[in-house]
């Protein structure tokens, strides 16, 4: 059985008879779905949309197609695809099935899968053919000898290669009538046991697998809907990679509201900004990069954007500048969320607040988060200053999945530490001036290259900007700013730091080494790989000192 790691029995009664959480779990939401808009469409993706009843019918036949090849409860079903119908309906096939699912980030390569799929003993996996040049099939024919487990790999579409299975055909296949009809309701999973994990993106070797019990995904969800007044005529925009974060709101608020969700294959700016012209989107799932790209597309002005009322920004900090030039010059308002795909509560913004707190802040915890600031000591903060960001919510994940020592450690005493510094604002609201790791400590003072890294994007001249600790002898740690220069621009140390004396940045804060460099290393699709970034200054500074 699944059981959730951290939920003990006394938990579960505690958040169930208060209401909290309720026994209603994902496919619940796509059934009820079905027969109350049973012809509003649900999911549309590059080539196919789907009404809620045919989605519906989709998960039973990939359930019972599941069911059929032999897969038992609990078994892992791993899936590498890019955004298409398939993502979504797969998550809640497998919840059905009493199957657990995990999704993979379409570019991970044989390392990374290789891991995925030995540490989770998966049973299946969900590739495309080919995709992008990349040849998966073959990839996972290579990884196979090593993968005692595997036995199933499944392909979208009608052609694939010899040893796949077609999920076109699972799909069109009415295996409903091979069955008994209370054959789902029996084996679906219960929504305080988890079939969907999620694996992180962080910058610390390979991924930790989270548990997400559908009850506090719900849960969550139901409280957000309050927030952003989320309803059955909303069109969500997922634009991001399949597995990510952000995309989140769509896959569960979706559903919860009857929402149409609307997918994006790959993400290009100006194909986000088509897409939401043409599909009339009012949601728009973003994480902080790709909200920049486009507002500042040279074709941005082509294309209308009038049916948006909710730009959903997660993942990392948003310049300001960023989310006010997004409003002014497409519309809608900038909702900033604090998440983390390890933490599972929640802090955002509301639209009704002011810009200024709405763009300048991460808001306030939904309802049921409780949010601590703590000092390096363990106790809390005094008011006003500086702590880490702790947390403990109904809405949070339920541990690491296999790994009690890793959830044990992350949750002492019942709070998650998110890493991220914070501090609340006059009104109530939380700010995050940056995550505890990347901190700088120079001569014993603070930097928050958060700060920094807000006012150089403002540059003309600066595309991108990430501010890193490197070693100092004297005064243990100093600044150093790697930027991306705009197309054809070109920046200096001394243009750097005039610009930052300019903007009123103490003296201290002000990096002391320039480095410009043509991308931006990522770890995962969505965040800077600062601890990389830090590895190459301080070998770059070893090197400058060999004679």
């Amino acid at each position: 059985m699944a059981k959730a790691t951290l939920y003990t029995d006394e938990v579960i009664k505690k958040y169930t008879s208060q209401g909290i959480w309720s026994a209603e779990t994902l496919s619940d939401l796509y059934e009820n779905n079905a027969r109350n808009y049973p012809d509003r469409e649900a999911l549309v993706d590059h080539s196919r949309r789907l009404t809620w009843s045919q989605a519906n019918r989709w998960i039973d036949r990939l359930a019972l197609g599941f069911l059929d090849l032999g897969l038992k409860k609990d078994e892992m079903v791993v899936v590498q695809l890019p955004n298409m119908v398939e993502v979504p309906l797969l998550r809640v096939a497998c919840e059905k099935a009493g199957l657990l699912c995990l999704q993979a980030l379409r570019n991970y390569r044989h390392a990374e899968m290789g891991h995925i799929l030995k540490y989770l003993d998966a049973a299946a996996v969900v590739i495309p053919w080919e995709y992008r040049g990349f040849d998966h099939f073959q990839m996972v024919q290579e990884l196979r000898p090593g993968l005692s487990r595997l036995r199933h790999i499944l392909v979208p579409g009608g052609s694939i290669p010899p040893g796949a299975i077609s999920l076109k055909n699972m799909i069109e296949r009415p295996i409903e009538k091979e069955f008994p009809p209370d054959t789902l309701r029996k084996t679906r999973t219960p929504s305080t046991e988890f079939s969907l994990v999620v694996h992180t993106t962080g910058t610390t070797g390979m991924p930790k697998f989270v548990e997400y019990p559908a009850c506090t995904r719900i849960y969550q969800w139901g409280k957000n809907a309050e927030v952003i007044k989320l309803n059955k005529d909303d069109i969500f925009a997922v634009v991001g990679p399949a597995p990510g974060g952000p995309n989140f709101p769509a896959y569960t608020g979706g559903p919860l509201k009857a929402a149409k969700i609307v997918m994006l294959e790959r993400f290009d700016a100006e194909e986000a900004l088509k897409l939401i012209e043409k599909e009339k989107c009012t949601i728009v799932s973003v994480v902080p990069a790709q909200l920049a790209m486009m507002v500042r597309h040279p074709n941005r002005d082509k294309y209308s954007y009038k049916s948006v009322r909710i730009w959903w920004c997660t993942s990392s900090v948003l310049d300001p500048n960023i989310g006010r030039e997004a409003e002014e010059k497409m519309g809608g308002k900038v909702i900033i969320v604090l998440g983390a795909t390890d933490w599972g509560g929640e802090v955002l913004t509301s639209p009704d607040l002011p810009r200024e707190q709405r763009l300048g802040t991460v808001g306030r915890p939904v309802d049921g988060t409780e949010i601590r600031l703590v000092d390096d000591d363990g106790r809390d903060a005094p008011p006003g200053s500086v702590g880490e960001i702790w947390s403990r919510s109904p809405s949070a994940i339920s541990g690491y999945y296999k790994d009690i020592e890793a959830t044990n450690q992350a949750w002492a005493g019942g709070w998650y530490r998110l890493g991220d510094l914070g501090k609340f604002d006059e009104h109530g609201n939380l700010m995050v001036v940056g995550r505890k790791k990347d901190m700088i400590i120079r001569g014993g003072q603070n930097i928050y290259p958060i700060e920094i890294e807000s006012i150089l994007l403002t540059h003309p001249k600066v595309a991108d900007v990430a501010v890193v600790a490197m070693p100092d002898a004297i005064m243990g740690e100093k600044a150093c700013a790697f930027v991306v220069p705009k197309k054809g621009q070109t920046l200096t140390f001394d243009q750097m730091t005039g610009f930052l004396k300019e903007k009123n940045l103490a003296a201290f804060k002000l990096p002391e080494r320039l480095e410009l460099i043509e991308a931006m290393p990522m770890a995962g699709e969505q965040k800077v790989d600062k601890k990389l970034l830090r590895q190459q200054i301080a070998d770059k500074l070893q090197a400058e000192r060999k004679p």
